[in-house]
């Protein structure tokens, strides 16, 4: 897996002072102590905190810059639940909730106290080249073309044409996400497994059944060619439609906003990947964003509680975050998210799947 890490400004992660003063956890496992704010996780809240990690510097001269890692949404949670301490990260950026089972990997470790903030909303966008041959697609089209195992037969479809016969004939080549990421959990779970369920009638009693027959039918992606595992770098996958104009890519909304001079949003169902759809509801890959945050981090790691604050006041309609091509959140939910920063909420793990 490829790590795109940003070091804002050219810094050494360096271990300075000690916190042993400090009334919580973050201070312990034997790693020294340290004076700059670690974040991993998703490519596609990846853009966004590193924003606010560089307005975060410029509000405050001599702060060292943030080290923001790009390692996907799964593997920056094992990395995020893996312990309290210097040696571990203080956030991790999320393109999908997190899990029960990743709550419960976190409190073994001794991660017990973690702040849940969404900080907006993005869509699961699929895109073509400016010049590409303006597909528009279904959830079951791209259920039929993408599942490892459609209506449970392994999957021998070639092109579009042979998924549906309104669609043009060229080869079926999606760039996508890896396994790790959340955008890839996302696509199998909000757009493929709608797809599944409008074409295989038995999915829904299967489901109840076997979450795993259910998984394996509806949401394993196909690893024989047609869909390609560009890895984490979101900017791989511009590059290659670019070069390839019969081909589709999936990523972040804000990857799209970002290159809308040469790239097309291929509609869903009708609808567009834009800002409005999105926002609305109406756009079938909408999706919230995330990050979570150490409780026991905020006191001990300087500045951390100023950056989570800086977050709060970025994400609205006007700000800087939307500017980079995040969708903001409703209102009520901007509040909801600045009142558990404002107190210190944590999550209640119980109500995860």
């Amino acid at each position: 897996m490829r790590l795109k890490t940003a070091l804002i400004a050219a810094t050494a992660f360096t271990f300075t002072t000690v916190v042993s003063a400090c009334n919580d956890q973050a201070n312990g496992g034997g790693a020294g102590s340290r004076d700059q704010i670690k974040a991993v996780g998703s490519s596609t809240v990846y853009p966004f905190t590193t924003l606010v990690a560089e307005q975060y510097v410029n509000a405050n001269p001599g702060t060292k810059a943030p080290v923001v890692e790009s390692t996907g949404t799964g593997g920056g949670m094992k990395l995020f639940c893996a312990g309290v301490g210097a040696a571990h990260p203080d956030i991790a950026n999320a393109s999908r909730r997190m899990t029960a089972a990743e709550f419960k990997n976190c409190t073994e470790n001794g991660v017990d106290r973690i702040m849940e903030i969404q900080i907006g909303i993005d869509g699961i966008a699929f895109a073509e080249a400016a010049n590409g041959p303006k597909l528009s697609l279904t959830p079951a089209d791209i259920y039929l073309a993408l599942a490892a195992n459609p209506r449970g037969k392994p999957n021998t479809a070639k092109t579009w044409k042979d998924v549906n016969p309104a669609l043009p004939a060229i080869p079926i080549q999606v760039y996508g996400p890896p396994a790790t990421s959340g955008t890839r959990d996302a696509l199998a779970e909000v757009i493929m497994s709608r797809g599944c369920e409008a074409v295989y009638p038995d999915s829904l009693a299967m489901k109840k059944k076997s979450e795993d027959e259910y998984k394996k039918a509806c949401q394993v992606v196909r690893s024989d060619g047609p869909y390609v595992d560009a890895g984490e770098n979101d900017n791989l996958i511009v590059q290659k439609l670019q070069s390839n104009p019969n081909a589709l890519g999936v990523f972040g909304y804000s990857y799209l906003e970002e290159n809308k001079a040469t790239l097309t949003g291929v509609p869903i169902s009708g609808q567009a990947p834009t800002y409005e759809t999105i926002s609305a509801g109406t756009y079938p890959g909408a999706r919230p964003l995330y990050i979570y945050v150490k409780k026991a981090h905020m006191s001990a790691i300087p500045g951390l509680d100023k950056f989570v604050e800086a977050y709060s006041k970025a994400w609205a309609p006007d700000g800087p975050l939307v500017k980079r091509g995040l969708i903001a959140a409703p209102q009520a939910v901007r509040d909801a998210s600045a009142a558990i920063i404002s107190n210190g909420t944590t999550l209640d793990g119980r109500e995860l799947k």
